[in-house]
């Protein structure tokens, strides 16, 4: 066989949504669907069914063997229904896959554990269908248990696991048991920052081996670092494809985040012209931590002069928790302002954020007591979480917000 271990055609996935699954045809559609099907097979039409997604669409590639490929895009771009179909999960809806080699699935935690066998127990299952024999497995057995670090819980059913004793064991188990192909899914995102740093060594030396890496993540440095080539994804097509720098370049620099043309804002007293969030170089959502971060308000002040106008910002966690808030006349008094445009720009210094989802919650009021924006418009921002970029920090740090602090030591 050639140097192929992975050979995609024309790969596409429909997937029916839950309402359309309830109707039930009748007797006479179902008939007249059978009979139009041909012709519209002939005409290479794809029916554009109402509550359907397509989740890939007309997909096509090749994966050589000991290649490392990273698979990067938005939330619903169609990178984990490729990896399901690549893994045998699911059927493709058209076109077809090649898998040259045996494939070793880290998609979802604990897929394919059975959650009343134990931990030991479940080490022999998944190397039995990865198709090893039992002198194999045994062979393999310390390093899985060592890598996973659950010795204590090796004779207890994995039903008791934490998520993250899950993800051990289902990553130890995926890359030890030798298979030609690997493929992993954002599931390391689970394990802490120690065992991540683990994982990504361990893939690693599974590409230096000869052996093959799919590798889908938000994580952009360990993509770089693990990854010689990549696919970028965008509405389950491929966008681009490459050498995996030029394809986090395009990805980082593109613009896909939320449209905040769509916050919008008037009142007698102010109109917001626009409001942007970006860091210099970059046009993009997926913010970098060790960069500065710009919050940008444009706006019209409609009267000839207002008195207390007040534009700002809650910085807020997923969890609804207010990291701080900040106004524009916090340290300059600007009380006054008279008819025009203006710009009011908040810049927050690199190494401030913990590389995580946070939310800024726009405030614009007039003394205090008069709030012209709506508190319930949030906008999200991410930031990738650099693993071993930045080099203030050597460990992972507990908390909201992880600034770069100033000592002095004598």
């Amino acid at each position: 066989m050639s140097d192929i271990a992975v050979r995609v055609e024309h790969l596409s996935k429909l997937y029916r949504l839950g309402e359309q699954r309830a109707r039930y045809s009748t007797f006479r559609e179902t008939l007249a669907g059978a009979a139009s099907a041909p012709l519209r097979w002939l005409k290479g039409e794809r029916r554009a069914e109402p509550n359907t997604i397509w989740a890939l669409d007309d997909v096509s590639f090749e994966v050589k063997h000991g290649e490392a490929v990273g698979i990067i895009g938005r939330n619903g771009a169609g990178k984990s229904t490729l990896l399901k179909v690549l893994s045998r999960i699911t059927k493709p809806t058209r076109g077809r896959v090649d898998i040259y080699g045996r494939v070793g699935s880290l998609l979802e935690v604990g897929t394919g554990f059975h959650p009343e066998l134990t931990g030991r127990e479940n080490i022999y299952l998944n190397g039995a269908i990865l198709g090893m024999s039992r002198r194999e497995i045994q062979r393999k057995f310390d390093e899985i248990v060592d890598f996973a670090e659950i010795e204590k819980f090796l004779d207890t059913p994995v039903k008791f696991y934490s998520s993250g004793m899950y993800v051990r064991l289902a990553f130890a188990v995926a890359a030890h048991l030798e298979p030609e192909i690997l493929v992993v899914d954002e599931v390391l995102a689970v394990g802490d920052a120690e065992f991540q740093k683990k994982c990504l060594g361990k893939m690693g030396d599974v590409a230096q081996e000869g052996r093959t890496v799919l590798f889908v993540s938000h994580n952009m440095a360990a993509v770089r670092n693990l990854c010689l080539n990549g696919l970028l994804l965008s509405d389950g097509a491929i966008q681009i494809r490459g050498k995996i720098s030029e394809i986090i370049s395009h990805y980082l620099n593109s613009s896909h985040g939320q449209d905040l043309n769509k916050f919008f804002l008037e009142s007698e007293e102010i109109r917001l012209v626009s409001l942007k969030i970006f860091q210099e170089n970059y046009n993009n959502q997926i913010f970098m931590t060790d960069h500065p971060l710009n919050i940008e308000y444009e706006y019209e002040i409609k009267k000839k002069v207002i008195n207390g106008l007040r534009i700002g910002f809650d910085l807020i966690t997923p969890e609804s928790v207010i990291v701080f808030r900040t106004f524009d006349d916090d340290l300059i008094n600007h009380s006054v302002r008279k008819q025009g445009l203006y710009k009011s720009i908040c810049t927050i210094p690199p190494n401030f954020f913990l590389g995580s989802d946070y939310y800024i919650l726009p405030r614009i009021g007039i003394h205090n007591n008069k709030w012209i924006s709506d508190n319930d418009t949030r906008i999200k921002i991410t930031f990738d979480h650099i693993l071993g970029v930045n080099q203030n920090y050597a460990d992972h740090r507990p908390g909201i917000i992880m600034p770069a602090l100033k000592w002095n030591t004598h």
